[in-house]
């Protein structure tokens, strides 16, 4: 449904978009994430038609788009604020498209109508802005993008202004819309929950380039690079160097078949576990997550750790226990080296010397 080919923007000589290639499948929802600054709102406005790419290629349904006109795309955008005018009512507000576009007065209030329902408002048309909560406000933006039935809706954090609660429950009914109606959605987003929850892909972006396209799962479970792998989730890093396929893990010697160099030794809290053989740490915190455990520790050279476990493992605050990874991801100069399960400890007697960095 959905192309885009090397987009490239710079402004005032500072790149914003570098290189960014993907496609979008017909009815699926992609989430474009990343930190502030990393280029996913000006590549959003750059599908839309709202900015002019500096090179590369918008397609739609294999149609270029590029030098097209936003309201000549067939696009439809729902903005952070949703923006609607205020001194027209909430049917006003939706049926503006369609009045801009000439269809009969009758078709207009079918349609909008009709909309208004699909999210629904449909008791709340007569309503103006004012009168609506910040939900329903946005719930009245979304409807004006898809009773203009786009080909590719748009949405440049749309609940970034709401509360948790509200954010959580808008998402679920975004969701149940968008596979309802299977529209192609590209979604902008800062919030690592808000992606794994709605996309069926997730776009990671850092500093104006894509650094891995992958459904949620794939991107927590391997991530390609070590910007990832630190941005989706929370991870344990350990900085060392392998020796004769051993490296320094907290103060724990483990035997790691990869070749020599510097590398990040990175560890999910859920994917550590108690073992007699482990780093030895302190327990600073315990913070109760009803069904799980969250455990902060400190290592014997002052390295903070963080285990997920469950509450009949959980230790107390000040215990002393010793920690082993099931799982590490390794990564050298930023990328993906390998992934080692079940990581052994390396017999002491046979152990090289090894530095770990700080």
């Amino acid at each position: 449904m959905l192309q885009i080919d090397t987009i490239t923007k710079t402004f005032a000589g500072a790149p914003a978009v570098l290189g960014v290639s993907f496609t979008v499948d017909r009815g699926e929802l992609v989430c474009l994430l990343g930190p502030s600054g990393c280029g996913k709102s000006t590549l959003l406005r750059i599908i839309s038609g709202l900015t002019d790419a500096d090179s590369g290629k918008v397609r739609i349904e294999g149609a270029d788009m590029t030098s097209t006109a936003a309201n000549r795309r067939p696009t439809a955008m729902v903005f952070q604020s949703h923006a609607l005018w205020s001194h027209m009512t909430a049917a006003q507000n939706v049926g503006f498209g369609l009045r801009v576009r000439g269809l009969p007065k009758a078709a207009i209030a079918a349609k909008t109508a009709a909309v208004l329902d699909l999210v629904g408002l449909g008791a709340f048309g007569k309503r103006l802005p004012s009168e609506l909560s910040g939900g329903q406000a946005q719930r009245v933006a979304l409807a004006r993008c898809l009773v203009v039935e786009p080909k590719v809706l748009l949405m440049d954090e749309p609940f970034s202004a709401l509360d948790a609660h509200l954010r959580k429950s808008l998402r679920e009914e975004l969701k149940a819309l968008q596979r309802r109606l299977d529209l192609t959605t590209i979604f902008v987003t800062h919030d690592q929950e808000e992606a794994m929850e709605l996309a069926d892909r997730i776009v990671v972006m850092q500093q104006g380039m894509v650094e891995q396209f992958a459904p949620p799962g794939s991107l927590y479970r391997n991530p390609q690079t070590l910007g990832v792998a630190q941005f989706i989730g929370a991870m344990n890093t350990c900085t060392t160097r392998l020796h004769l396929a051993h490296a320094d893990w907290y103060g724990q010697t483990l035997h790691l078949p990869l070749t020599d160099g510097e590398a990040a030794l990175l560890c999910r809290p859920e994917d550590l576990y108690r073992s007699p053989q482990g780093a030895k740490a302190k327990v600073s915190r315990v913070i109760d997550l009803g069904p799980l455990m969250r455990v902060t520790l400190m290592t014997a050279h002052g390295d903070l750790l963080t285990w997920t476990c469950p509450r009949d493992d959980a230790p107390d605050t000040g215990d002393d226990i010793t920690l082993l990874p099931r799982r590490l991801h390794v990564f050298r100069d930023g990328v993906l080296l390998g992934l080692i399960d079940q990581p052994e400890p390396a017999l002491l007697d046979k152990a090289p010397a090894l530095e770990t960095q700080p």
